[in-house]
């Protein structure tokens, strides 16, 4: 999600549903890690109370606040991982740091599992993206997880410095050509692989973004309105 859902909305949206239907589950546990953010206990309350109305089993990995259970076993059951957003840079660190990513590749190689999240939360499985995790500056971020190739720019038109930003950084090479979302829009991916594109606003759009000859190229991408 390049933006939107229940982080950026008043309770759970069109977006969360969609993420929850994808698992084919009558009942799905929703596991929400928000390590971009500190693990703040605002938005893991955010997240509660917006899905606290769905059919849904919720629950949340912290890693600032470490238990005695293992990542293996609060995985273990979890239908969906949903990562906030904040810091994409603080959030690979510690994910390598504690395991986490190799923990999650464990859990997906047993069975379907669904990953998904807006802003950090989408740039982290990806090659790379534009983040400001940096600082004040946009910059680009090329180590990410890698689980869909290429990059990501989220938040595309709600920080007027995103677009130029990522094609800058896509015509110099830096970063792999790739995609922005739009707040409210997102890409839909299989094993890593493009499937669709989808909106829960009527203007949010996503955008394919390459290295042409002339330096970059934007083309717009077809919408599935939820």
């Amino acid at each position: 999600m390049g933006g939107g859902g229940f982080s950026m909305n008043d309770g759970a949206t069109a977006l969360d549903r969609y993420v929850l239907d994808l698992t084919g589950r009558p009942r799905p546990n929703v596991c929400f890690v928000p390590t971009a953010s500190g693990d703040a206990d605002s938005y893991v309350e955010r997240f509660r109370d917006a899905f606290a109305s769905w059919d849904c089993a919720v629950d949340h990995l912290s890693l600032f606040k470490r238990t005695d259970t293992e990542l293996v076993d609060i995985l273990a059951e979890s239908d969906v991982i949903y990562v906030g957003g904040g810091s994409t840079l603080n959030l690979l660190a510690l994910w390598r740091l504690h395991g986490l990513d190799a923990a999650l590749s464990a859990r997906a190689a047993r069975r379907d599992l669904v990953v998904c999240g807006l802003s950090a939360g989408a740039l982290c499985w990806f090659e790379g993206g534009i983040t400001d995790s940096y600082g004040p500056r946009l910059r680009p971020l090329a180590d990410g997880l890698g689980w869909a190739r290429g990059s990501v720019c989220p938040h595309y038109d709600g920080e007027p410095g995103r677009r130029p930003a990522y094609h800058a950084a896509v015509a110099a090479g830096t970063l792999a050509p790739g995609y922005a979302l739009d707040d409210g829009a997102a890409i839909h991916l299989v094993d890593g692989e493009p499937y669709r594109f989808v909106t829960e606003l009527p203007k949010a759009r996503a955008y394919r973004v390459e290295a042409g000859p002339n330096g970059d190229r934007e083309s717009e991408l077809p919408m599935v309105r939820l």
